[in-house]
């Protein structure tokens, strides 16, 4: 039944993105079906917004980013692709331009059209800044080589490229690229996490013993081997082979490895963690890719993989590991060390900044650090801080309701998108409703200071509130949450924060966040293109 829903909405996109041969790539994030398209003026963006099922869109460098929400993305983009597929196969597909269309004159490097990753493609997209990178062909057609023919719509597109590219900072870059590497690990890590918080639960009330140690193996396994992950998606991410990263990085947890000693000091499974294995990876693709210019074709096969597993492995033995293990170390004991010295402060800042910091595309560099602390400690104080941003954004919201009573239509918007947001998908709202008035936005990160500041406080009393997996946030968090005095300790303080965020955000947007005006201009995104 989803999967028909699924394919009766990819066939209503299609056409409204201007069909088959007008789409370059298609991939997806977490939460959005993101389409490069040959000529965005064939969009009809009003009917694609009123499309039941899409959240919203966003527009940013070029790029149509469709939000669709968690898990319905995947299969929407699933059916999104074959019917792409069929088009090129010359089957039936969406009512859209030719064959003879842009895309066709254009086709995208190393497939077809609208090929993307479940389809094959390569990972040469360059996604939006603050996402996680998505994976897909694009068009490397020279902007300066498109026929004249097209006029105006070839001079709006080698616009859209160049400021693509002025965004496209090396920062921003490795951003992405981190994220890409670690994003889809989420799945796991949700599933490991949600498992050890049912185990936990059973261990505390002493109930079935005799299967809490299964479920302890279940939950821990994906943990202990995270690092031989990390390294096959770093890897990938970076141009080399994706196993051979993987069998670097699997050094890192290699038990044997407490027989090595290095600097004078016995080498630990485990030490480094990611970190040391995203280093381990990086390291190795650049043996690899030295290796393949310089080894004789007849040999390549044979001496480049070896000589990258053992000059890699053997850097990651005598440097890496107790270099990443240094710097794992401190991020844990300065993440501690600011709730629990500096709780309500730090719980203020980061709870009020965590929005702007999504819509510069900066919190994909918190990714690594939340990865990092649920391996050493089974638990990242960070994230429920973070999520007070999205109970800010519900108060403003549910405000800007109240207020505008006369907008039935931005009124409209708020009911439909207020249950994603209660959960944790905060981009409806944020693209629908704070940022197109903006004061609400503002008022919003206020909520999420309060929030912050709450849950920070109960931090520099002992009774910190953890998470044992990334990617949920609001009610979703709750069977994921984990603390020193137990879950309902834990769940209790994460509880008060987000009503708290709720309440501030609601008194502060329906006093100075809220003018009796006509509803908002539809959102066209953000300069990153990231959701919160």
């Amino acid at each position: 039944m989803r999967q028909d829903t699924a394919s009766a909405t990819a066939a209503a996109l299609l056409p409204l993105v201007g069909g088959p041969a007008n789409v370059i790539s298609v991939a997806h994030c977490m939460t959005r079906l993101r389409l490069s398209l040959a000529d965005t003026s064939r969009v009809d963006e009003g009917a694609l917004r009123a499309l039941p099922g899409v959240l919203g869109v966003v527009v940013a460098d070029g790029m149509y980013q469709v939000v669709l929400g968690p898990g319905v993305v995947a299969r929407v983009t699933a059916a999104f692709q074959e019917l792409l597929g069929r088009s090129t196969a010359g089957g039936p597909a969406a009512e859209g331009p030719t064959a003879e269309g842009p895309a066709a004159e254009r086709p995208a490097a190393g497939g077809l059209a609208g090929q993307g990753p479940a389809a094959g493609g390569p990972a040469a997209e360059e996604p939006a800044a603050g996402e996680p990178a998505a994976q897909g062909p694009v068009s490397m057609w020279p902007t300066s080589e498109w026929p004249a023919a097209e006029g105006p719509a070839a001079r709006g597109a080698k616009l859209r490229e160049e400021r693509r590219r002025r965004n496209a900072t090396p920062f921003k870059t490795a951003l992405r690229r981190v994220a890409a590497v670690f994003v889809p690990l989420i799945p796991a890590l949700i599933g490991c996490g949600v498992l050890a918080g049912v185990n936990g639960l059973l261990v505390n009330a002493g109930l079935l013993p005799r299967l809490t140690p299964a479920l302890a193996a279940v939950a821990s396994g994906f943990m202990a081997l995270i690092a031989v992950f990390v390294g096959h998606n770093t890897a990938k991410e970076s141009g080399g082979t994706p196993v051979l990263g993987g069998a670097v990085a699997a050094i890192v947890v290699y038990p044997g490895v407490a027989k090595v000693t290095a600097f004078g000091v016995t080498l630990a499974p485990g030490q480094g963690g990611v970190l040391g294995a995203l280093a381990a990876a990086l390291l190795a693709t650049y043996v690899e890719k030295a290796c393949h210019g310089r080894v004789p074709d007849a040999l390549d096969v044979l001496l480049t993989p070896t000589l990258t597993v053992l000059v890699a492995g053997l850097a990651t033995l005598y440097g890496l590991m107790y270099a990443a293990g240094a710097v794992s170390a401190a991020i844990g004991t300065a993440a501690n060390w600011l709730l629990t010295t500096t709780g309500a402060f730090a719980g203020l800042v980061l709870g009020g900044l965590f929005l702007p910091l999504v819509m510069l595309g900066l919190h994909q560099a918190l990714i690594p650090i939340h990865t990092t602390l649920i391996e050493q400690q089974g638990h990242t104080v960070l994230l429920p801080v973070l999520a007070m941003a999205g109970a800010g954004q519900v108060g403003a919201s549910l405000a800007v309701y109240v207020r505008l009573r006369h907008d039935t239509s931005l009124r409209t918007t708020i009911r439909s998108a207020l249950p994603a947001g209660l959960l944790g998908v905060g981009e409806p709202l944020i693209y629908g409703v704070s940022l197109p008035l903006g004061r609400p936005f503002l008022t919003a990160c206020v909520g999420g200071a309060a929030g912050g500041a709450f849950v920070g406080f109960f931090a520099m009393l002992g009774d910190q509130v953890g998470a044992t997996a990334i990617g949920p946030s609001g009610w979703a968090l709750f069977p994921l949450l984990a603390g020193p005095h137990g879950w309902a300790t834990a769940l209790g303080v994460y509880a008060g924060g987000l009503v708290t965020g709720y309440a501030v955000g609601f008194a502060v947007t329906y006093v100075f966040g809220v003018t009796d005006r006509a509803a908002p201009p539809a959102a066209s995104g953000d300069p990153s293109g990231s959701g919160a």
